[in-house]
C-alpha cells in the first residue's frame, strides 16, 4: 500500500484492502477493483498491483 501511496499520491483518492476468509483478498482505488486474490487464487506478484493501478490512471 506505501508504494501506491507514494507512487500516485495526487491521484489516489482512496484505497482499500478487502480482507476474506482463508487469506484472500480485494485491492480496490478510487472504488475500481485493482486486483482479487478471491479470483485469481494467487498473490499478486512484485509490482504487479502497482503496474495495474497505472494501467486503471
Amino acid at each position: 500500500m506505501a508504494e501506491l501511496t507514494r507512487a500516485f499520491e495526487y491521484e489516489i483518492e482512496e484505497i482499500s484492502l478487502i480482507p476474506s476468509d482463508g487469506g484472500k483478498y480485494e485491492i480496490t482505488v478510487n472504488g475500481d477493483l485493482v486486483y482479487s486474490k478471491l479470483k485469481t487464487n494467487r498473490h499478486a506478484e512484485a509490482g504487479e498491483v502497482l503496474a495495474l493501478v497505472r494501467k486503471l490512471i
